[in-house]
């Protein structure tokens, strides 16, 4: 015999909350002038921090520099 498990209609699968960053705070990473709303993300999210924007890190952020903790770790030995 199957056992299946039914979760109640009203309820979806939750999702762990992110750890508030340094791009929650720091008003360098707002409204900056590349910003791009990446359409992907809800409406909702559309508050001009770098973290939802389309070229968030990508390549083709301007500044993924600043994003990128260990940027030696990327250098090949």
């Amino acid at each position: 015999m199957k056992v299946s498990i039914r979760l109640p209609a009203h309820l979806g699968p939750t999702r762990p909350q992110a750890e508030p960053s340094d791009l929650d705070d720091d008003p360098k990473y707002i409204n900056r002038p590349c910003y791009a709303f990446n359409p992907r993300l809800p409406r909702s999210l559309d508050d001009a921090r770098c973290r939802h924007c389309r070229h968030y890190l990508t390549s083709a952020c301007p500044h993924i520099d600043e994003f990128l903790d260990d940027v030696e770790d990327l250098t090949p030995e």
